[in-house]
């Protein structure tokens, strides 16, 4: 999850996991499905060594990734990274394909377990999304919000209690809320989060879950 470039090496949970007083309800929401999807997009779950690691670091260290993302770390600790979501239930690590070419990586946690928790109410089987596009000749392509949609889309088909999925880039990334807008998202406001003041966006399943 994204956090300050150079910080020592996360422990579990993140610290962006909500870990105390969590009702029994969130608790047994899980971890975040794998979206379910169909056509030129796909989804599928990142292996925390080889190839997958390999392309996560890389992307995780190119400059337009690297500026917002805020994880240009070593490989080392990447594979810890990846490893440590994949064995606990806040979040999962998702590389996209777009025609069979993987162009960018995902990661989906549980929002009702994470800090954004604290400025909406949560749902426990709300889904929260952070994206970086990593192949750079695909960046400001209009893929963003293609892929955004689509995972939604993806989410609300694998978890049918998923009411909500929830996007918080930071306030000044003019291209992550241009593209969120472009998704059908709307714009809660901005938030402040430990480590950033945020833009919080939800795309809800209908216009009943739109957060009152």
């Amino acid at each position: 999850m994204p956090e300050t470039p150079g910080a020592p090496q996360r422990t579990r949970p993140s610290p962006r996991e909500l870990t105390e007083g969590l009702a029994p309800e969130v608790v047994r929401a899980g971890p975040p499905p794998t979206p379910r999807l169909v056509g030129a997009i796909t989804v599928r779950p990142v292996r925390p060594e080889g190839a997958d690691l390999d392309l996560v670091h890389a992307w995780m260290n190119l400059p337009h990734v690297a500026e917002f993302f805020g994880q240009a770390w070593p490989r080392e600790r990447w594979a810890d990274e990846l490893a440590a979501q994949a064995g606990g239930d806040y979040a999962r690590p998702h590389l996209v394909a777009v025609d069979g070419a993987e162009v960018a990586y995902i990661e989906l946690y549980r929002a009702a377990r994470d800090v954004i928790a604290e400025h909406y109410p949560a749902d426990p089987h709300d889904v929260g999304l952070h994206i970086a596009i990593g192949a750079p000749e695909r960046t400001g392509r209009g893929l963003g919000p293609r892929i955004m949609a689509a995972v939604a889309s993806g989410l609300f088909a694998a978890d049918p209690r998923c009411r909500r999925v929830m996007l918080e880039p930071d306030a000044a990334n003019t291209a992550a809320r241009r593209a969120a807008r472009r998704a059908g998202m709307h714009l809660l406001g901005e938030v402040e989060l430990p480590h950033k003041r945020a833009a919080l966006f939800v795309l809800p399943r209908t216009t009943a879950d739109l957060p009152g």
